[in-house]
C-alpha cells in the first residue's frame, strides 16, 4: 500500500498544540495510507500521542522551539523564526521528497509568505486562498480569494479566476465552472474601480466562462461555480455565509426541541448533513508548489481530521496542483 505523508504544524493555531494533534490521531485511525510528521513542542506532542496510545509508527515529531502567532509581522517572522513550527514545516515540504502536503492553521500571511518563499509555484503567479462552499443547488461553490490577498490588482483576480477554474474543473469534475464576480449588483456597471475593470477583463479572458457579477446574498445559491473577489471581501462572504448557516440551524434545534417535532428534528439533521463546515476541511492554498492547507483559527479536532483526510485525497490527485500557467494573475 502507497504511504502519503504530511506535515501539520500544530502550534500557531487558537486550538494549538493538543487539539491538533488529537485530530491527526484521528485522522491516521480512519486512513490506513496517511503518516503524519507533526511540527512543534516535542513535549506536548509526546504526551498527547501516549495518552491516546497512538500508532506512533506512522508519525514523527519534528520538536521546534519558536511560534509565529497572529500578532507577529508575518514576512518579518518567516525570516527571524528560523525555529518555528511553520518554517520548519515548510523548510521540510521543500526539501524532503518524502514529505508531500502541509496543515497549518496559524497566520495566514506568514503562511502565504512561506510559501512563497519556501514551496513556489513552478509558474510564477500570486498564490489565492479558495474555500469551497455547499450551494443551495446541491453543488458547491469555491470562493478565491478568502483572504490571503486584502488589496488586489483587476490582473490578480483574473489570475484567481484561473486557478479557481481549473480546481473546480478538475477536483469536482465540471467541464465548464462559471466564474461569477462578487459585486454589490448585478448589473455590469456596478461595483468599485476594481471590480469594474476586472468584470472588463473577465470578459475578454479565454478560458473563463464567466457569467458576471454575483451580489453577496447570491454568493452560494448555485449562480456559479467559481466566486471571484479580493481576500477581504471574500473572506466576509465565507464568514457570513457560514455564521447565517450555523445560526438558521442553531434555532430550528432550539424550536425542535421546544415543540418537540421529530419532523423538524429529521430537517436539522439534513441541514446539518449540507452544511456541515467542519467537513469541508480548511482553505486550499492555489498558485503553489505542494498542496497547502490553512486550517480554520479555531479549529476542532474534527475538523483537523477531516482536513487531513481532504489533503490525502488531494495527494492522489496530485495533478491539480502542478504549478499550471495562470497567465494574467502575476
Amino acid at each position: 500500500m502507497k504511504k502519503y505523508k504530511i506535515a501539520i504544524d500544530v502550534m500557531g493555531n487558537d486550538s494549538a498544540p493538543e487539539v491538533l494533534v488529537n485530530g491527526a490521531i484521528d485522522a491516521l485511525e480512519e486512513n490506513e495510507e496517511l503518516e503524519v510528521a507533526l511540527f512543534g513542542n516535542e513535549e506536548i506532542i509526546r504526551a498527547v500521542l501516549q495518552e491516546r496510545e497512538a500508532d506512533i509508527a506512522r508519525v514523527e515529531i519534528i520538536g521546534t522551539s519558536q511560534v509565529i502567532n497572529n500578532h507577529d509581522n508575518p514576512m518579518e517572522a518567516i525570516f527571524t523564526k528560523t525555529d518555528s513550527s511553520l518554517v520548519k514545516a515548510l523548510v521540510a515540504l521543500s526539501e524532503r521528497e518524502d514529505i508531500l502536503g502541509l496543515i497549518n492553521g496559524g497566520s495566514t500571511g506568514a503562511l502565504i509568505g512561506g510559501a512563497l518563499r519556501y514551496n513556489p509555484s513552478k509558474v510564477p503567479t500570486r498564490p489565492a486562498l479558495a474555500a469551497t462552499l455547499p450551494s443551495e443547488s446541491g453543488g458547491f461553490t469555491c470562493i478565491v480569494d478568502m483572504g490571503a490577498n486584502i488589496d488586489c490588482t483587476p490582473s490578480q483576480l483574473v489570475g484567481f479566476a484561473r486557478q479557481g477554474t481549473e480546481f473546480m474543473r478538475r477536483f469536482y469534475s465540471i467541464e465548464s465552472p462559471r466564474v461569477g464576480l462578487l459585486s454589490n449588483g448585478s448589473e455590469e456597471t456596478k461595483g468599485n474601480k476594481l471590480v469594474k475593470e476586472t468584470h472588463k477583463l473577465l470578459k475578454e479572458a479565454e478560458g473563463i466562462n464567466f457569467v458576471g457579477n454575483i451580489e453577496g446574498n447570491r454568493a452560494i445559491s448555485g449562480d456559479c461555480d467559481v466566486l471571484v473577489a479580493d481576500g477581504f471581501a471574500g473572506n466576509q462572504v465565507f464568514k457570513a455565509s457560514e455564521g447565517i448557516a450555523i445560526r438558521l440551524i442553531t434555532d430550528i434545534v432550539k424550536y425542535a426541541k421546544k415543540t418537540g417535532s421529530g419532523e423538524i428534528m429529521g430537517l436539522v439533521k439534513h441541514l446539518m448533513g449540507i452544511y456541515d463546515f467542519s467537513a469541508l476541511g480548511g482553505g486550499i492554498v492555489l498558485g503553489v508548489g505542494k498542496p497547502i492547507i490553512k486550517a480554520r483559527g479555531e479549529c476542532s479536532s474534527d475538523s483537523i481530521k477531516n482536513t487531513s483526510s481532504m489533503l490525502l485525497n488531494m495527494l492522489k490527485n496530485q495533478h491539480l496542483f502542478e504549478g499550471r500557467d495562470t497567465r494574467d494573475g502575476n
